[in-house]
């Protein structure tokens, strides 16, 4: 039987693209020449489309690799939006049908510690805006993310987004 289509996650608009790619790494540069371009059209700079995409990328890695091991058959969805209001930016939803997992409960890794892999959430999380995983009613696994065009606002003295929780919200204060 076929895998059915995912179904909008709430009552937002349609996506403007989406896309259902199956679950091979050749895939993925077409994935992030579709990105640059898309972002790049309503306005995102040089920096921020690096930042989505990688984002994005990372995603779509740690779903081949970890909840499809690889397998080159199984589906992913991927539904690009246009955010106008409260700000200008794009909304990325990317929905399988893996294994629902939480990442809350991802074994933690010392950011000290130099060697490949482990991070994924982590680094999605700070170039992003709003980085939310969500089980499916269907089975599988959501993710949302929600980039901004940088206008200075909610950037820091680097240019990078500030780090924000699951809820979009700006994590409290650490010390150093």
């Amino acid at each position: 039987m076929p895998e059915s289509r995912p179904t909008p996650s709430d009552a937002m608009s349609p996506p403007e693209i989406q896309v259902c790619m199956l679950s091979q790494p050749r895939l993925l540069g077409a994935v992030r020449a579709l990105l640059e371009n898309f972002a790049e059209r309503i306005g995102f700079c040089e920096r921020g489309r690096g930042e989505l995409i990688l984002a994005v990328d990372e995603a779509l890695t740690n779903i081949i690799r970890h909840g499809y091991d690889h397998a080159p058959d199984c589906r992913i969805w991927l539904s690009l939006r246009t955010i106008e209001s409260p700000r200008h930016g794009i909304r990325v939803e990317v929905e399988d049908h893996q294994p629902e997992f939480d990442p809350e409960n991802l074994p933690e890794r010392d950011l000290d510690e130099v060697r490949p892999g482990g991070l994924g959430v982590h680094l999605m999380r700070s170039v992003t805006h709003l980085c939310r995983h969500e089980r499916r009613d269907e089975g599988g696994m959501r993710l949302v993310i929600e980039k901004f065009c940088e206008d200075g606002a909610d950037a820091d003295e680097s240019g990078s987004p500030t780090s924000r929780s699951e809820d979009g919200s700006a994590p409290p204060e650490e010390s150093m």
